[in-house]
């Protein structure tokens, strides 16, 4: 017995794998020639069927012709050519002999059951225009977004109170933030800085308000005697000016007034009641503000945070760019306009002073909280001091304390709100007045102050979207043009 080659056991191990790779490649190729072979057959009998398909309709096609032509007298020939319809037939080798026309009635197509008749759209709303489609699509959901608007409005005019707090602690933070931005940067807690900055705030608000308590209080009596002796001029301005009134008929319209007060006199006590309730709610709101202000400084970044967890999944994308775009729109506003109510406030006050208008100072101070209704508020405010003016100083100082009143007006509409707000607030005064009327019939002085910074901060995040929406569909051309490439 031979003594076994070294190697020779890995050789017959190799030779069994390729004879198993062998017989494997065999039998692919087996049922690869198979499945040819029977796509081949399929092939074969579905041309078989459309053969024989066409040869039945050309052999009831030929059996037609037949019957055409031994209805119009024609041999019926099988082997014999049909002629066309109109044709002339011929009856002999050389002649061709005309075939009378005979009249024909045409076939009647029979319409498929639920066919609209000819001329006429198988579908109604195909017959009606697209223009008035449009209208009638766009007509029900503006009518749908009045509803929605209108619940919204309704709800805010049921909790107008905290929402008045709402957007005033809104106002707030956006003014006292930088604040807190700035003793953050210096390593001052979140908590410590979000305090300071509140507190500060508060402080300077309530000696404003002791500053003019204590200015009106202190100037009352000698005001009171000014007016008397305005009204007293006022009066010998009616006798001997030139309406050339008589003191019959000044009693009789001062009677009038006295019995018109007498009359009234149940609604002038409803009225003292009611505005007891608006001080108590009036403090109620102030309450609620300064709490709503100093969570919003100390963990704002956290309630906006919740506020987008609160929105649909594909919204809040969008919303994480517009919110702080939203949010410097609102701080420029709000910064800018305490700067021009402070211009304006200085330059009418010191105008006033200079005049020797009484209360100058705390007049200067109404004037600069009306500033924050853009555009009119300064005005009306004003308009007031003016009239104090008049029954005090006189005509002529009231006609050149108008004259500054309507100068510094002017020097805010042109050089100061363009100045100071610049490009952060683009709102044109036509949408800041609409606004301001809409809000003042709404909600009153508060719905006027926060009109107009509503409208900045939703024309800023409406760009914002509409922005994203531009370069989102650049993105998908680009990418839909690099694919047919």
């Amino acid at each position: 017995m031979t003594e076994e080659e070294p190697g020779g056991g890995r050789w017959r191990g190799i030779a069994k794998i390729g004879a198993v790779a062998a017989g494997l490649f065999a039998a692919a190729e087996r049922r690869r020639r198979a499945a040819i072979s029977a796509e081949a057959h399929v092939l074969a009998t579905e041309q078989a069927v459309e053969l024989a398909a066409e040869r039945a309709a050309l052999r009831s096609a030929e059996r037609t012709a037949r019957q055409l032509a031994a209805a119009h007298g024609a041999p019926a020939d099988p082997d014999a050519p049909v002629p066309p319809e109109g044709a002339a037939v011929r009856t002999d080798d050389t002649v061709p002999a005309p075939r009378p026309a005979q009249p024909v009635d045409p076939p009647v197509a029979e319409l498929p059951a639920g066919a609209a008749p000819l001329g006429r759209p198988a579908n109604p709303v195909d017959a009606v225009p697209w223009s008035l489609r449009v209208a009638a699509e766009s007509t029900w959901r503006l009518l749908l977004l009045g509803v929605a608007l209108y619940v919204v409005l309704r709800v805010v005019d049921t909790l107008k109170l905290v929402a008045f707090a709402a957007v005033a602690a809104l106002l707030i933070s956006a003014l006292l933030e930088p604040t807190v931005s700035w003793l953050r940067r210096y390593g001052v807690p979140r908590s410590v800085a979000a305090a300071t900055a509140f507190l500060t705030g508060l402080a300077s608000i309530g000696l404003v308000g002791w500053f003019v308590f204590w200015q009106v209080s202190s100037n009352l009596d000698p005001v009171t005697v000014q007016v008397q002796n305005g009204v007293r001029q006022l009066r010998d301005w009616l006798l001997t000016g030139p309406f050339h009134l008589t003191p019959d008929q000044l009693n009789n319209v001062t009677n009038q007034i006295t019995t018109a007060i007498g009359k009234n006199s149940e609604e002038l006590t409803s009225a003292g009641f009611t505005g007891v309730t608006i001080a108590v709610e009036l403090l109620t709101g102030v309450v609620l503000t300064a709490f709503t202000t100093f969570f919003l400084l100390y963990d704002g970044a956290r309630i906006w945070s919740w506020v987008l967890r609160a929105l649909p999944r594909h919204s809040r994308y969008a919303m994480t760019g517009a919110g702080p775009k939203a949010w410097a729109t609102l701080t420029a506003y709000v910064r800018g306009t305490v700067t021009v109510a402070f211009i304006d406030a200085l330059c009418i006050g010191t105008g006033l002073f200079m005049l020797g208008v009484p209360m100058a100072i705390p007049l200067a101070v109404i004037i600069f909280l009306g500033a924050f209704v853009p555009l009119v508020g300064a005005l009306v405010t004003g308009t007031i001091a003016v009239l104090i003016a008049v029954v005090t100083v006189g005509p002529a100082k009231a006609l050149i304390a108008l004259a500054i009143l309507i100068g510094v007006q002017q020097l805010e509409g042109h050089i100061l709100q363009p100045l100071i707000l610049g490009r952060a607030v683009r709102v044109h005064p036509l949408a800041v007045v609409l606004g301001v009327a809409a809000g003042s019939i709404l909600g009153g002085i508060p719905g006027a102050i926060v009109a107009v910074p509503l409208i900045a901060v939703t024309n800023t995040v409406t760009g914002h979207l509409r922005q994203r929406n531009a370069a989102g569909q650049e993105v998908f051309q680009a990418i839909e043009a690099a694919r047919k490439q």
